[in-house]
Formats: C-alpha cells, sequence, structure tokens
C-alpha cells in the first residue's frame, strides 16, 4: 500500500492488536484494583487505542484527552508543546498516560514532568508501541504492547502526515532495497 511517497506493509493484524489490548487492560484492572485511576490519553495518535484500552477496563476510572506533540512527517522535531485540553485537577490523582507510540521519549518526559508539577499521586505509562530508541533510553513505561526496532508505523490511530489512522492493523514503511 502507498500513502503519499511512502510504500507500507503489514506489520501486525488487527486480531493480534487486540489481543495486546485486552491483556494491557487485565494488566491495569490488577495493578489498580481498590483506586480509581485517570486515564489521560494523548491524542490525536492514540485515540482508538485509548477507546479499545477503556472498553476492557473494569474498574471505576476516569478519562480525558490532553494533546502535545513533537512529529512531523515522519521524524520528530524534538519542539514540544505543552499540554492542551487539561481542565480537571490532577492533584493526588493516580495517572495512567495512554500513549499511542514511545519513541524517543521526550514527549513522554515532557508530560510525565508537567503531571508531576500538578501534584499527581502516580503517574504511570501505557503504550501500544515502544521503539528502540526509548528502551536504550529507558524511558519509564510500566505498561507496554509491543517492542519495535526503529520502523515508522501507521495504522490504528498512528498516522504519516494525517493519514492512514483509519486502518485497523499496523503497517510499517518498506525499505528500498
Amino acid at each position: 500500500m502507498k500513502i503519499k511517497d511512502i510504500d507500507f506493509e503489514e506489520f501486525i493484524g488487527e486480531e493480534e492488536i487486540q489481543a495486546k489490548v485486552r491483556s494491557l487492560a487485565d494488566e491495569i484492572n490488577q495493578e489498580y484494583a481498590g483506586k480509581t485511576p485517570f486515564f489521560l490519553a494523548v491524542l490525536n495518535g492514540s485515540f482508538m487505542f485509548a477507546a479499545d484500552l477503556i472498553r476492557h477496563i473494569t474498574i471505576p476510572s476516569r478519562v480525558s484527552f490532553v494533546k502535545i506533540s513533537s512529529y512531523e512527517g515522519m521524524h520528530t522535531t524534538g519542539q514540544l508543546r505543552t499540554l492542551l485540553g487539561l481542565e480537571e485537577s490532577l492533584f493526588k490523582q493516580d495517572v495512567v498516560v495512554v500513549e499511542d507510540i514511545v519513541d524517543t521519549g521526550l514527549t513522554l518526559e515532557k508530560i510525565l514532568q508537567e503531571l508531576g508539577d500538578l501534584g499527581v499521586n502516580s503517574a504511570e505509562v501505557v503504550t501500544l508501541i515502544r521503539k528502540k530508541a526509548a528502551r536504550e533510553k529507558k524511558t519509564n513505561v510500566r505498561f507496554t504492547g509491543f517492542d519495535i526496532e526503529d520502523e515508522f508505523v501507521l495504522g490504528y490511530g498512528l498516522d504519516y502526515d494525517g493519514l492512514g489512522r483509519n486502518f485497523r492493523n499496523l503497517y510499517k514503511a518498506v525499505t528500498p532495497k
């Protein structure tokens, strides 16, 4: 499949994604039993993952969405914007940040720093995908769906210049041979 100027091939299918989402929700349900976590989903990419994940959360919880970005095209810019859209107090809350992908960890570090400044009780991260750079940097991710190398992926909420978010599978960019 071609999106703009890049060829993509299927990487992870819908059934495997959904099984992983259920497994992550089960872990969170156990970890937060007796608590009321506040899920903070990072837009735009996490919207599909967050919706599916929250449907499998069986403990009392709250959900909100924020926007922060460091991507342009296929690469992170390193320029982070502040959290936009957070209108509720998170003071003394147990927050679970819902990310679509942790690439370099820059965006996540910014979010966790801001949450600390807001006086949260705890802040953990659940991500569908964690890239090699974040693992090497030992970025603090409590719940991870898939560890991948440095592939550029789209689908299931992730995009390439706004395209491809609607696909049910994950696709990776094909490297020309």
